[in-house]
């Protein structure tokens, strides 16, 4: 049993009760619709919309609908591991992605999800890429599979445990079915779950051996791709391993 908070800031709480439900709504919230979701009066939510829409926290649309700014993605992107990271990383994802004439992303756990930090886009005229701030349940995408799979056993429960909690069905020996084999074999390549003709290649940024990162290219198969997709693999993986090393403050042999 959760012991009760030692400190209590109703304000605070307030705040950030409005910020998680407008994050896990699809569609712009109105006043009404937040304070349903909360079990609180419009009285009390008002000033505290216009205190987080005059800081930039929310946003109102025209029809009176609020909605999450960037505001928050861009102060956690601004932590320095998640900087250090981001600075290796990207100078080695343009490279990429120029070599095989496709896209690539980047990816973190963040609770229970997945989510994408920085992509590079295909050079050419066609391509599939990823939005900044995409989320996905970790079980379900290629990337948060890969970075479960390389996680210390004590993280990797606090991840399942994360999931059940988010709504998710997912079990721990199911789930180990599905990342097992992405250890043995260091990467994970699979049919897209979203997109057809495409296939996720996925492999981790590894610090100390434990995934704080995973490096993902949706593959466009078809006539005309720059290098096959055996080959586009074994540079994706070169790629994290040296990202890896580089975060590591060391050199490939």
């Amino acid at each position: 049993m959760e012991e009760p908070p030692k400190y209590r800031a109703p304000a605070l709480q307030k705040g950030l009760a409005i910020l998680e439900t407008l994050a896990h709504s699809q569609e712009p919230m109105s006043m009404s619709d937040i304070s349903s979701a909360l079990s609180r009066s419009r009285n009390e939510i008002f000033r505290m919309l216009q205190v987080l829409e005059d800081m930039h926290y929310i946003t109102k649309d025209t029809a009176g609908g609020y909605t999450l700014t960037n505001r928050l993605f861009a102060l956690g992107m601004q932590q320095p591991p998640v900087r250090d990271l981001l600075d290796h990383a990207l100078p080695h994802m343009h490279r990429l992605s120029e070599a095989l004439d496709q896209s690539c992303h980047l990816g973190v756990a963040s609770g229970s999800e997945m989510v994408v930090i920085a992509r590079v886009e295909a050079p050419g005229m066609l391509g599939f890429a990823v939005r900044v701030g995409y989320r996905r349940p970790l079980h379900l995408s290629a990337s948060g599979q890969v970075i479960a799979a390389f996680q210390p056993e004590p993280v990797l429960e606090q991840m399942v445990g994360d999931m059940k909690r988010a709504g998710e069905t997912v079990g721990r020996k199911p789930l180990e079915k599905l990342l097992a084999p992405i250890r043995a074999q260091g990467h994970l390549v699979r049919e897209s779950e979203v997109v057809n003709a495409v296939v996720d290649l996925s492999a981790p940024i590894l610090v100390h051996d434990f995934a704080v990162a995973a490096l993902t290219v949706p593959f466009m198969r078809g006539a005309g791709v720059k290098i096959d997709e055996a080959a586009a693999t074994d540079l994706l993986c070169r790629t994290a391993e040296t990202i890896s090393h580089e975060l590591e403050g060391t050199r490939i042999a």
